[in-house]
Parts: structure tokens; sequence; C-alpha cells
């Protein structure tokens, strides 16, 4: 089968929806199948090609809208060249990736205009925020009415959890069923058998010290300031906290961090995953997510998981038996839950046994893309 898969934002921007699609992209084409992925040129490489890994990349021109985190495609001769060239080919099924871009309204309109089966896949559980009032409640307008323009073009619609699926309802969409984000267990594993960096070593952190990791983009929304507050109260000497991701909260945290904090910046996969491997627990007070790609990493590499109840969470840490799962993401909350997970090693131990066995269950590229060629085969039947 031959898809073609829209994403507005694609590698090597850092994100969830980038990583998903990268991943299903690579397990289809693993399974023998092509795929096209059609993104956005938000750092001017090449138009077209084609990837180590079987991928086809077509990049359309564009204008990087709030620093990037909003491409808008931009017509002109490139754009005609890879429009042209995209609709040559032959899809068995197209996928938009997000819901409220205009990049994906051209894929959907692109898919009905060819008589292509088309789903679309939700991957958060809240409104696009930019931590303005105005702007945000500009951008909740602009998403209702850029999804009712989409629903015209695309029948049929997914989410990476069930709580995405539940917030596509709040835009009247009844979502058929779960496409779950995942992880690479086989990739994971392989790079923790031979960490590219070890972080205790390079920080002079005592081999027994215990290690609090944060992992995302360092926005207001991922709950990187109460996080920040609640381990400075913790004011333990003996426990150390590494904070992986770059952002427009930078700066800020720098300023008011402790000497036992250590803003890492941006790190690629491979330097994530040597950062989990060393860590005791990874903390995401995060107030929107879809699936979290920070907690199914963590959970692969046995990091125990304190986090919200926001987005897909609860599908994966079922009970406190798999992890905890905070009511809100108060300082004060995340405090109580460190110094809990902090001082009971054994608790930690069962829950991430527990968590890591519901995630080969479920959370993996293999599941996913098997339901994506049932969907495309249902589709074309």
């Amino acid at each position: 089968m031959n898809f073609c898969i829209f994403s507005a934002n694609y590698l090597p921007n850092i994100g969830g929806v980038e990583r998903y699609t990268y991943y299903i992209s690579k397990e289809l084409i693993k399974n023998g199948h092509s795929v096209t992925v059609v993104t956005s040129n938000v750092f001017n490489l090449k138009p077209i090609e084609i990837t180590s890994e079987g991928i086809e990349l077509c990049r359309l021109p564009c204008y990087n809208l709030l620093s990037g985190r909003y491409p808008v495609y931009k017509k002109n001769a490139v754009f005609n060249k890879i429009d042209k060239h995209i609709r040559s080919q032959k899809y068995n099924l197209v996928i938009v990736n997000t819901r409220f871009y205009l990049h994906s309204l051209y894929g959907a309109r692109f898919a009905h205009d060819n008589n292509i089966p088309v789903i679309t896949i939700e991957h958060g559980t809240s409104h696009l925020t930019v931590n303005n009032r105005f702007l945000d409640f500009c951008g909740e307008k602009w998403e209702h009415f850029i999804t009712k323009r989409l629903k015209k073009y695309c029948n049929h619609y997914f989410g990476v959890s069930k709580a995405a699926c539940d917030w596509s309802a709040h835009f009247g969409i009844e979502s058929e069923g779960v496409l779950y984000n995942a992880v690479d267990l086989n990739e994971i594993e392989t790079i923790a058998q031979n960490p590219i960096y070890h972080y205790k070593e390079k920080f002079n952190i005592p081999v027994n010290a215990k290690i609090v990791v944060f992992t995302g983009r360092l926005i207001k929304e991922k709950g990187v300031y109460q996080l920040l507050d609640a381990f400075n109260k913790l004011n333990d000497k003996s426990v150390y906290m590494f904070i992986a991701g770059d952002g427009p909260e930078k700066q800020a945290l720098e300023s008011i961090k402790n000497k036992n904090t250590f803003l890492l910046g941006k790190l690629d996969f491979s330097h994530i995953i040597a950062l989990l491997c060393e860590s005791d627990i990874l903390c995401l007070p995060s107030v929107s997510e879809g699936m979290s790609t920070s907690v199914l990493e963590a959970v692969a590499t046995k990091t125990f998981v304190i986090t919200t109840e926001t987005g897909g969470t609860k599908e994966l840490i079922l009970s406190d038996d798999y992890g905890i799962v905070t009511e809100s993401n108060t300082s004060q909350e995340i405090y109580d839950s460190l110094k809990y997970a902090l001082h009971n090693d054994e608790f930690r131990r069962i829950a991430t046994e527990n968590s890591y066995a519901r995630l080969k269950e479920v959370f993996i590229w293999e599941k996913t893309a098997a339901k994506v060629e049932e969907i495309c085969n249902a589709m074309e039947g």
C-alpha cells in the first residue's frame, strides 16, 4: 500500500507529532509499504528527498509563524512542483496529523479532490496556547473555524489516545478509534545497552544520588515552573534534576534554579534515552498532552513516572501500581509526589515493572501500524 501523511511539522523539529509521523512511517515501510510525508520546509532543506529509511519527504515552502510552531504554506513555483508531484501518485490512504493547521486542511482537500480515503488523527486534549489571553482567544476561534472547514473534506477521525478522541467531541467530531502514540522498544533497548553519554559522570554527581528528570518543550503549559518550585522545596542535596528541552522559558528558568538543577537544552533522541536510563523519576506536570512521548520513553527505560491526569496518561498509568498521576500540577502536589516516590524505592520498582508490561502490550509501533493497515483495507473495501 502507498500512504501519504500530512504533518505540518516534521524532523529535525522535535515534538510528539513529528516523532509520531516518523515512527509510523518507518514501521509501515518495514511492513513493505511506501510512505510520502508532506510537511513544511521550516529549516530550508531540500524540497523533495528520500531518507535512508525510504521515507519520501515533500517539504512545502512556508511562513514560520509563532517561531515555527505554526508554519503556513506559501504558494509559489516550488509549492506547485510538489503539488503536481503528489497529485501524480496513487495513494491508498491519506493521513492528516493534527486538525488545526492550514497544512491539514490542504491535505484533507487534496485527498477529497483525488478520491483518496482520508483520516485525521487528533494529537491534543486542549486548545493550542501561546500564553497570551487575546491570542489564545483568537486561536480558539481559529481552531473552530478551520475544523469546520476540515470536516467538509474528512469524515473519519481517530486520536492518539482515548482522551484525544474525547477532545475531538468538543468540535462535534465522533472519533472512530485510537491510533496510539508509541515507542520503538528495540531501538530504545539498543541505545540503553550502549549509552552515548554518562550524565552523572559528566556532571560529577555521586553514583548513588537520585535523579529527577523533565524532558519536553520549555513552555508554561508543561508545568516546568511548578516542577522547579517543588524541587527547590525538597532542598535535598542527594537529589539532582536534569531539565532537557528548549523553549521560550529557558532563560527565566535558569535564573531561579538551584545548584542541583541542570538545564541541558535540546537533546537528540539518543541523549534523551541515555539520560532516562540514569534517572529515577520522570516528572511531567503538563496541563495539555495527547499521549505524551516523554512518558512513553520513560516507561520504556523503566523510569518511574509522575505526571498529571491530562491526555492519555491514565491509559498507561492505570493506577498507583503503575506510577503517580496527580489531580493537578500545583507545586505542592508535585512536591508531595516527589517526596513520596523518592523515599519508597520498592514502590517505584514495582510500578516501573507494571507500566513497562502495559507499554509492551499496547504502546508499540507494531500495534499502531497494524491498526493503520486495517483501517486502510476497510476504507478501500
